[in-house]
C-alpha cells in the first residue's frame, strides 16, 4: 500500500511561525550577506546591481562565485554554468518536497517554493516526517533567511571591512551543524542510515576526483539510488 501524504497547510499564522523559527539561523547568513557586499563593491559593482543580486539570486556561494569572474568581459556560458552547478541540489531538494506540495494549487506550490534554500528546506522535510505539515515554515522561514541576507548586503555595501571572512569566525559551520541536526532529529533505521552513507562516501569521493561542485549531485543520487532499490515496507 503506498504511502499517503497530507495537503500542507498554508496560512499567515503558519509563515509566521517559520519566520521566527528561521530567525535565530539567519542571523549567522547575515554575516555572509555583509561580506558579500563588501567584496562586490571592491569588485566595482554599483549599488543598484549589488542589492538586485541578492534580492534576486539569493544564492550566497553561487554570487560570490559570479563576482569571482566578473569583469569587462563577463564569460557568460562558464557564469551559467557555475552557477547551475552550485544551485543544482535545488532541483533535489523541490523534489524531495513534492509529495507534499504536489497536492496543493500550482500557484501556492511553486510560491512556496521561491525562497527555497537549505535551511528552510531542511527544517520543512523535518516537520513533514513528523506530520506537521506546514507550508508556512517553507514561506516564512525562507523570507526570514532572505531578509537577513539582504540588510546584511546592505551593512557590508556601507562598513563591512569588520568581517572579510566569516569562516575566520567559524560562521561557516553554524549552517552545516544546523543541517546535521535537522538529519539526526529525522527517522533512523538500517535504510535511511545505509543511504546517509553510500551518499556521504559518493559525494566525498566525488568532491576529490571529480569537477568542482559535483559532489552535490553525486552525493545526493547515490543517497538517492539506495533509497530506490531499497523499498520499505508500508504497513
Amino acid at each position: 500500500m503506498s504511502k499517503r501524504y497530507v495537503v500542507p497547510s498554508l496560512t499567515f499564522a503558519g509563515v509566521r511561525q517559520g519566520f521566527w523559527r528561521l530567525l535565530p539561523l539567519s542571523l549567522f547568513v547575515a554575516a555572509f550577506g555583509l561580506a558579500f557586499g563588501l567584496a562586490a563593491v571592491q569588485t566595482g559593482l554599483s549599488t543598484t546591481e549589488i542589492v538586485l543580486m541578492s534580492a534576486t539570486v539569493f544564492a550566497g556561494t553561487a554570487q560570490f562565485a559570479a563576482l569571482e569572474m566578473w569583469g569587462a568581459q563577463v564569460p557568460v556560458l562558464p557564469l551559467l554554468a557555475t552557477t547551475f552547478a552550485i544551485n543544482a541540489r535545488m532541483l533535489l531538494m523541490g523534489a524531495t518536497l513534492y509529495p507534499w506540495l504536489g497536492q496543493m494549487p500550482v500557484g501556492k506550490r511553486y510560491g512556496s517554493l521561491i525562497l527555497l534554500s537549505d535551511a528552510n528546506w531542511a527544517m520543512t522535510l523535518n516537520d513533514f516526517n513528523q506530520g506537521r505539515v506546514n507550508a508556512g515554515v517553507l514561506v516564512g522561514g525562507g523570507f526570514a533567511l532572505w531578509l537577513t541576507w539582504l540588510v546584511g548586503t546592505l551593512v557590508g555595501m556601507a562598513f563591512g571591512s569588520g568581517i572579510t571572512n566569516p569562516a575566520a569566525f567559524g560562521l561557516d559551520m553554524v549552517l552545516g551543524c544546523f543541517m546535521l541536526s535537522m538529519a539526526l532529529a529525522g527517522r533512523k533505521n538500517l535504510r535511511t542510515i545505509a543511504a546517509w552513507v553510500v551518499g556521504g562516501l559518493a559525494a566525498y569521493a566525488a568532491y576529490r576526483w571529480l569537477p568542482e561542485n559535483s559532489h552535490v549531485i553525486v552525493g545526493a543520487a547515490a543517497g538517492g539510488l539506495v533509497g530506490a532499490f531499497w523499498v520499505e515496507r508500508q504497513s
